[in-house]
């Protein structure tokens, strides 16, 4: 967009949005906060989610670990006695709220000590039962496959548990067998389980493969001891009366817990189908195999009977079932997290470091807007200290480009009318030296009788007097329009008298300088103007004495007046043809001291500030003064008043 002048400067009117300082802030602004929100919220997402997933697995671990160890408590002792201790060094090291209670929720122990205990939710965390292990919580050192199979915990022992001398005796044994195959170069470790029962497992796989693997190991660690022959018989027992109720053959269990029908059982089926086949048929039949849907069936049955066993074997082993219920500190049940102090370090980083690009983008912006400011203070210091300065660039055509381009004019006005003030001290000094030198010349002329002091004498001395007269009164004008201190007498004026005055009083100058002076009369009348007639017909008689010293003999002034704006203005024309006015002098022709004709003579060019007193008198009225002049042609100078006076405008 093209910056357009008017009248009085610079244009004024806004610059479109997307080029405007305010535009260009708002953009910035929306760009800086859109990239800010949008990067703190997924770096925000990718911290905090996985800081909840740390955070939430670490609960899970937790949880799995007290209830691990409650469980591994339960299995190993008879009753809860002593489980206090416990329960509260879980909750020291895991930061959790743990209370233990019976199936009637009779408390057992609680990490909170001897202070009143909380309200229970009505579900518990789990139920600590290592006859029925919760298979979700279940520790990562499940026993058996059996065992995870019938949800007993691998620690539950019960009269398995070997006494010292056994266990000491089948440790040496595995100590042998380990060394054996580490004389073979098979690398094996001693692993003893929960019943305290060592067993020899080689590291490694394809270790099995090995022919010498089997010459190390011996069937001793495989037979069951004296306390473990016992425990398995009465396991045995129990299994079969469960098996002999639902119609089922005997079993005999081994030390892993595996079975294999009773030889009695065999002998017995092999008989019954003898004989079956002796009444039908004199040759013998073979045994016929089961079916494979009758043999799952079977397993099943057994299995199932072998966990009756189990739970009733070791029912007097291990602890009652209890409810194991966990909560935070602050005694909310329902599991939650608080962040842990590297995550909380994490998430400010993270906000810290979108704060510092959002401040960075921001100040990048920042000083690439305000440099032109930067530079405009620069220029405005350098003015204040009465340095020359040059011109600020204009690189935009937003806000900031036209307060610089404002700038740049009001600079070369300043520079002008610096220069106008120096003309002025000359002008003045000039004007008023020159009728004072004339004065001083024929006084000392008077005095020293080269001079008499005749009429004619009387004369010069009065006409340079009244010259000094005139440029004084003119610069108390200008004083009094500048300090707004011009007084008016505004009345009612009709125009065409006013202008038919003034060109009364200038008509024998006028015919004295060959031009033709005439008032143009209105087709219609004019409506009063309410003016100060003083001051009104001197604005007038300055532009009507300024066109007659600007044309030449035989040229025309016209002075002519019309409405306009529907009756609420009226122009006041003069127009002559005389010389015109160049257009690039055309602007400061209102200037103080400003004559086209530079020389500097009150008698050809005037003093230099009657146009000045017209656009002050005109301004004082509530109007304006323009001038329209083509050179070689003439001029036109126009007076713009409201018809309703100065105090309504």
């Amino acid at each position: 967009m093209r910056r357009r002048r008017t009248a009085d400067g610079p244009r004024t009117d806004r610059p479109p949005l997307r080029k405007s300082l305010r535009g260009r802030l708002l953009a910035v602004s929306v760009l800086v906060a859109t990239c800010s929100v949008a990067a703190t919220a997924w770096l925000a997402v990718q911290t905090t989610s996985g800081a909840i997933k740390q955070e939430q697995g670490q609960n899970l671990a937790d949880d799995t670990r007290i209830y691990d160890t409650l469980l591994g408590y339960a299995a190993t002792h008879p009753r809860w006695d002593g489980v206090g201790t416990v329960v509260r060094d879980l909750a020291d090291s895991t930061g959790r709220h743990i209370t233990l209670t019976t199936l009637r929720r009779a408390p057992l122990a609680d990490s909170a000590g001897s202070t009143p205990p909380r309200t229970l939710p009505a579900q518990a965390s789990a139920t600590v039962d290592p006859l029925s292990v919760d298979t979700a919580l279940a520790s990562a050192r499940a026993g058996t496959q059996d065992a995870a199979t019938d949800r007993i915990d691998a620690r539950a022992v019960g009269p398995f548990k070997l006494p010292g001398a056994e266990r000491k005796t089948l440790h040496g044994i595995a100590e042998r067998n380990k060394a054996c195959l580490r004389s073979l170069g098979i690398a094996a470790d001693v692993v003893v389980g929960p019943s305290g029962r060592p067993a020899v497992e080689p590291v490694g796989s394809g270790a099995t493969d090995d022919p010498g693997y089997y010459k190390c190991a011996t069937g001793i660690l495989e037979r069951p001891t004296r306390t473990e022959g016992k425990a398995l018989t009465a396991l045995t027992r129990l299994t079969n009366s469960c098996l002999r109720r639902q119609g089922h053959d005997r079993v005999d269990l081994a030390l892993d817990l595996t079975w294999q029908q009773a030889p009695r059982a065999v002998a017995a089926k092999r008989a019954a189908a003898e004989e079956a086949a002796a009444a039908q048929d004199t040759v013998p039949r073979p045994v016929p195999a089961p079916a494979p849907a009758e043999t799952a069936q079977d397993d099943r049955t057994v299995a199932t009977c072998v966990g009756t066993a189990r739970r009733e074997q070791l029912t007097s082993y291990v602890a009652a079932p209890a409810l194991l219920f966990i909560g935070d500190q602050g005694g909310a049940t329902v599991p939650g997290f608080d962040l842990s102090p590297r995550n909380t370090a994490k998430i400010t980083g993270v906000a810290a470091l979108v704060l510092a690009l959002t401040v960075g983008a921001s100040v990048l912006a920042g000083r690439r807007l305000v440099r032109p400011l930067y530079a405009l203070t620069g220029a405005a210091q350098r003015l204040k200290d009465g340095r020359e300065t040059q011109p600020v660039p204009v690189t935009t055509d937003n806000e900031i480009g036209r307060l610089a381009a404002a700038f740049n004019d009001m600079s070369a006005h300043r520079t002008r009318l610096e220069e106008q003030r120096k003309a002025m001290v000359s002008d003045v000094a000039h004007e008023l030296r020159t009728p004072l030198s004339t004065i001083r010349g024929w006084l000392e002329a008077a005095q020293d009788g080269v001079a008499d002091p005749d009429p004619a004498f009387i004369d010069s001395l009065l006409e340079e007097a009244v010259q000094l007269q005139h440029l004084i009164d003119d610069l108390q004008d200008l004083a009094a329009a500048d300090a707004d201190a011009l007084r008016l007498h505004p009345r009612p004026v009709r125009v065409e008298e006013l202008l038919g005055q003034v060109a009364t009083a200038h008509q024998v100058r006028a015919e004295t300088a060959a031009v033709t002076l005439s008032v143009c009369r209105p087709e219609a009348p004019l409506p009063e103007l309410r003016a100060d007639p003083v001051r009104l017909r001197q604005a007038v008689a300055n532009l009507v004495s300024n066109a007659i010293r600007h044309t030449g003999p035989g040229g025309t002034v016209t002075l002519r007046a019309r409405a306009d704006g529907g009756g609420d203005e009226i122009l006041v024309e003069v127009a002559d043809t005389g010389s015109g006015i160049a257009a690039a002098d055309l602007p400061y022709v209102f200037d103080r001291f400003w004559r086209a004709d530079k020389s500097r003579n009150r008698r050809t060019g005037g003093s230099g500030l009657g146009l000045s007193i017209v656009r002050k008198l005109a301004q004082a009225h509530g109007g304006s003064a323009t001038a329209a002049s083509t050179e070689g042609e003439g001029s036109v100078f126009t007076l713009r008043l409201p018809v309703a006076g100065p105090a309504a405008s």
